[in-house]
């Protein structure tokens, strides 16, 4: 257990009046980003957020301190956003090869993908925001919980439900599709 949280964790533990206020204060505003990046509905981000913080008041004897108390209150938010996005449907599915794969030459080998790292402008936080937003929300969420929040594979699978190589594929091919969108975007603006 992280020492900055050693105190918190045993406040809420002990049910002071004062501990759930410094749990919001301490993690309130980045949970509510990562539940809004994984809703992308108001509402929906605040039900998940006060679902996900009670559960884990609820809960708090649980926590053991084998992962960090944040990651543990990660888990409960996410889970939440992730069941209330789910339940609106409409962008579930799969990333097939085809939408994250390079194009084929003429000799059919992968064209190289353009490398726009070094030309990273104002414009690519939009373009990046907007190509994680189309991600279904399998792939959206696997992608913000692993390479945002640094939440472990199997904490992810956990909130999915589905196994580590699931969460693998999900995260590699939600990688690739941003990295095609971007790549996309340098393209079409390097021929304007």
């Amino acid at each position: 257990m992280a020492d900055v949280d050693a105190e918190l964790v045993e406040a809420l533990r002990r049910g002071d009046a004062d501990s759930a206020s410094r749990l919001v204060e301490r993690y309130g505003s980045r949970l509510y980003g990562l539940a809004m990046r994984i809703t992308g509905a108001k509402q929906d981000t605040e039900d998940a957020l006060r679902e996900g913080l009670q559960m884990a008041i609820g809960a708090i004897h649980t926590f053991a301190g084998i992962s960090t108390f944040r990651s543990w209150i990660v888990r409960h938010v996410a889970t939440r956003a992730y069941e209330k996005r789910r339940r609106r449907g409409s962008d579930t599915g799969e990333i097939t090869p085809a939408e994250v794969m390079p194009l084929l030459d003429s000799d059919g080998r992968f064209k190289p993908m353009d490398d726009w790292s070094n030309r990273i402008d104002g414009d690519v936080h939009s373009i990046l925001t907007n190509a994680i937003d189309t991600l279904p929300v399998e792939h959206r969420t696997a992608l913000i919980l692993h390479d945002v929040e640094h939440v472990s594979k199997p904490d992810v699978a956990a909130i999915l439900g589905v196994d580590v190589p699931g969460v693998s594929r999900r995260v590699h091919f939600a990688r690739l599709f941003v990295r095609k969108r971007l790549s996309e975007h340098f393209q079409s603006a390097a021929a304007a």
